[in-house]
C-alpha cells in the first residue's frame, strides 16, 4: 500500500504549481485583522459564505425539536416511523436532485449568484413551510430547501477558497462546517422558546427564522467580489487583479505577490481548460481515477451513516427510548448538544488539519465505533432494567459522539477532497462525494425513524457493524496526504501522465519577471529543485 501525498493546506489546487505564490505569501508577516480590506473582506464573508452552512444547521436541528413540539406533533397527526422518515428525507431527495445542476450555475452564473439562487430557493422553501397547510404543503416545503441548499453550499465553498489570502484559506475552509452549529444553536434556542405555545406558532415560528441565513446571504453577497478565478476565465482579467490586489494586497497594484498570484492563476486556469471537457466516462478511464472515486464515494457514505443523522434529526424518539418523555427537556439536551457540537467542531476546525489526515481519520473511526458500541449497550441495559445509570450512560455517549465524528469527518472533509483530486477534476470529485453523501443522507433519514421505532437499541448495531467497516475501509484505503506539496499529490496514484503540465508551469514561473529582484535566485532555485524532485517521484 502506497501512500506519497499532500501538504497539511485546504488551499484550491491553483496554487498547486507555483512554489512562488508560497514563498511570498510566507514572507507577509501582517496578520489579516491588522489589514483594513483583508479584515472586511472575512467580515462579510461570514454572512454570505460561511453562513451558508448555519441554514443546514437551522434545518437539523429545528426537525429535531419540533419533534418535541405538541402542536406540530398533533397539527400532522403524530409521525412517526416511515412518514416521519419522508418528512426528513425530502431535504436530501432535493439536494440529490440538484446535485448534477450545481457545477453548470456556478461555472455559467459566476459564485456570487449561484449563492444568491440557492438562496431564494430557500427562501421560498422555509416561506412555503411556515405556511404549510397540510402534510404534501410540508414535504413540498422541505423538498425546495433541500433544491436550494446544495447550490448555495457548493458556490460558498468555492468563493471561500478563491477568495481569501493564501494564509488563511486552510482556517477559513476548516470553520465553513464548523458554522453549520451556529445555525443549529439558534434553531435549538428558539424551540425551546417556543415549543410550549398553545398554538401552531410554537412551530412556524421556528419555520419563519430559518429564511434569515438565506436573506443575510442575498443582502450582503453584494458586498462580496466575485471570484477572480471566474472572473479570469470568463476574460475579465483586468476586474480579477483588481480585486486581488485589493483584498490581497491593500489596494497596492505593484504588489509582487499579486503579480505572482494572477499570472499563477492565469496560467492553472490554462491547463484546466485543456481538460475542461472531459467527460464523466473519462473520469473513470484510469486505475488511478477509479481508486479516487471510490474514496470520494465511500467517503460521501461515511459522513452520513455513521450515526450522526440519528443525533441530527431523530433525537427526541431516542430519548424516549431511554425514558426521557418531558418535551422541554428533550429541547434542552437538543440545545446542549448543539452548543457543545459547535465548541468541539470550532477547536477540531483550528487543529486537526495539522496532523496527518490517516492518523485523524483512523481516530475519528475507532473513536466512533468505541462510543457507538458504548451507547449500544447501554441502550441495551436501560431496556432490561430501566435504570437511570444507564438511561444517563446513554446521554454521556450522545455527548462523547461529537467531537469522534467532528475529529475527522467534519474538520477534514473538504480538506482531504481537495488534496485527492487533481486540479481539472475536482469538481467533478466533489459532485460524486455530494451525491453519495445526499443519497445516504435521504436513505439515512428514511430509515431511521423507522428502524428506531420497530427495533430500538437493537437498530443501533446495524451502525456498529458498518462503522466497523470504516475503520478497515480507512486503514486499507485512505491515502496520506500531509506533508506533501500539491505538485506530488498531483501524481498520487499516476506515474508520468501530467509531469509535463507542471513542468510547463514552472516554466512560466521562471520566465516571468513578477518575481523580486532580491528573492530571484533563491525562489528560481526553489522551482527548479521542485521540478528535480517531480521528475523522482
Amino acid at each position: 500500500m502506497s501512500h506519497s501525498e499532500n501538504e497539511d493546506n485546504t488551499v484550491p489546487l491553483e496554487q498547486a504549481y507555483d512554489s512562488v505564490v508560497s514563498r511570498l505569501a510566507k514572507q507577509d508577516k501582517v496578520p489579516w485583522y491588522q489589514k483594513p480590506n483583508l479584515r472586511l473582506l472575512y467580515l462579510t464573508m461570514f454572512p454570505t459564505c460561511l453562513g451558508v452552512e448555519m441554514t443546514s444547521g437551522f434545518d437539523a436541528s429545528m426537525l429535531n425539536g419540533l419533534q418535541a413540539v405538541e402542536s406540530w406533533v398533533e397539527f400532522y397527526h403524530h409521525p412517526r416511523s416511515a412518514l416521519l422518515g419522508v418528512m426528513s428525507a425530502m431535504y436530501s431527495l432535493g439536494a440529490i436532485v440538484a446535485v448534477p445542476l450545481v457545477p453548470y450555475v456556478t461555472d455559467t452564473l459566476g459564485r456570487r449568484y449561484a449563492i444568491v439562487f440557492g438562496s431564494i430557493l430557500m427562501i421560498i422553501g422555509a416561506t412555503l413551510q411556515a405556511a404549510a397547510q397540510n402534510l404534501a404543503m410540508f414535504i413540498v416545503a422541505r423538498f425546495i430547501l433541500g433544491l436550494g441548499i446544495v447550490f448555495a453550499i457548493v458556490a460558498a465553498s468555492s468563493l471561500i477558497g478563491e477568495l481569501s489570502h493564501p494564509k488563511e484559506r486552510a482556517i477559513l475552509g476548516s470553520l465553513f462546517n464548523s458554522c453549520y452549529f451556529i445555525g443549529s444553536i439558534v434553531a435549538a434556542g428558539v424551540t425551546l422558546g417556543t415549543f410550549a405555545m398553545p398554538n401552531n406558532w410554537a412551530w412556524r415560528i421556528p419555520s419563519t427564522l430559518q429564511i434569515v441565513p438565506s436573506l443575510l446571504q442575498i443582502s450582503f453577497i453584494w458586498f462580496l467580489p466575485e471570484s477572480p478565478r471566474w472572473l479570469i476565465s470568463k476574460g475579465r482579467g483586468e476586474e480579477a487583479f483588481a480585486i486581488l490586489a485589493k483584498y490581497h494586497a491593500e489596494g497596492d497594484r505593484d504588489s509582487e505577490f499579486v503579480k505572482a498570484e494572477y499570472i499563477q492563476i492565469e496560467k492553472t486556469l490554462e491547463v484546466e481548460l485543456k481538460n475542461a471537457k472531459m467527460s464523466w466516462r473519462e473520469v473513470l478511464s484510469t486505475p488511478g481515477m477509479r481508486k479516487r472515486v471510490i474514496i470520494c464515494s465511500f467517503l460521501g457514505l461515511f459522513t452520513q451513516w455513521s450515526g450522526n443523522g440519528l443525533t441530527s434529526y431523530f433525537l427526541a424518539p431516542i430519548l424516549d427510548n431511554i425514558g426521557i418523555h418531558d418535551n422541554r427537556t428533550k429541547n434542552l439536551i437538543n440545545l446542549a448538544t448543539t452548543c457543545w457540537g459547535f465548541i468541539n467542531a470550532t477547536v477540531l476546525a483550528l487543529t486537526a488539519s495539522r496532523f496527518p489526515r490517516r492518523f485523524m481519520y483512523m481516530a475519528c473511526t475507532i473513536s466512533l465505533l468505541l462510543v457507538f458500541t458504548a451507547w449500544t449497550i447501554a441502550s441495551a441495559e436501560y431496556a432490561r432494567t430501566a435504570s437511570k445509570p444507564s438511561s444517563r450512560a446513554v446521554l454521556v455517549f450522545i455527548f462523547l459522539y461529537s467531537p469522534a465524528y467532528n475529529l475527522g469527518y467534519n474538520a477534514l472533509t473538504y480538506t482531504f477532497l481537495v488534496e485527492l483530486f487533481p486540479f481539472h477534476v475536482r469538481a467533478r470529485g466533489i459532485t460524486i462525494f455530494q451525491w453519495w453523501g445526499r443519497a445516504a443522507g435521504f436513505f439515512n433519514q428514511f430509515v431511521n425513524p423507522i428502524g428506531i421505532n420497530n427495533a430500538g437499541w437493537k437498530y443501533y448495531i446495524s451502525y456498529c457493524v458498518w462503522l466497523g467497516f470504516e475503520v478497515i475501509f480507512v486503514y486499507f484505503m485512505f491515502p496520506e496526504t500531509s506533508n506533501r506539496t500539491l505538485e506530488e499529490l498531483t501524481f498520487l496514484y499516476e506515474g508520468n501522465e501530467r509531469k509535463e503540465q507542471v513542468k510547463h508551469m514552472e516554466k512560466e514561473i521562471l520566465e516571468s519577471d513578477v518575481i523580486p529582484e532580491s528573492d530571484n535566485h533563491d525562489i528560481k532555485g526553489e522551482v527548479k529543485m521542485t521540478t528535480l524532485h517531480i521528475e523522482h517521484i
